[in-house]
Formats: structure tokens, C-alpha cells, sequence
């Protein structure tokens, strides 16, 4: 019924995306994230995902 993720500021932009697009699939159902409830929590604070050999624009763009 509630799935928590801890420290998502660090995950990238598609995790989030494929958690998405799985839940609707086994959930059988079209809302967001299939219905389910989701908490996301991190310290904004934080390093930001690391992705080699990038512009700072695109570390940006690809994090939440």
C-alpha cells in the first residue's frame, strides 16, 4: 500500500519514470504510479547524481 524510497534526490529522473510505467503494468491500472502511494524523501542538500561526461545543464536536467 505504501512503497517509501529514502534518499531519491540522488536517484536519476528515469528511476522514478520506470517505477512509474512497472506499477501501472502489474497494477493493471492507469493512474499514477498504478494507484499506489508513494514517499519520497531525501536532504535536498545532497550530492547530485553523477553522470560522466556531462555539462552541468545536463546533471541538472537529469535530476529531479
Amino acid at each position: 500500500k505504501l512503497i517509501v524510497w529514502d534518499v531519491y534526490t540522488m536517484a536519476h529522473k528515469r528511476s522514478l519514470e520506470a517505477l512509474d510505467r512497472t506499477l501501472k503494468n502489474l497494477r493493471d491500472n492507469r493512474n499514477i504510479f498504478g494507484g499506489a502511494m508513494i514517499l519520497l524523501s531525501g536532504e535536498f542538500r545532497q550530492t547530485l547524481p553523477i553522470i560522466s561526461r556531462s555539462a552541468v545543464a545536463n546533471e541538472l536536467n537529469k535530476c529531479m
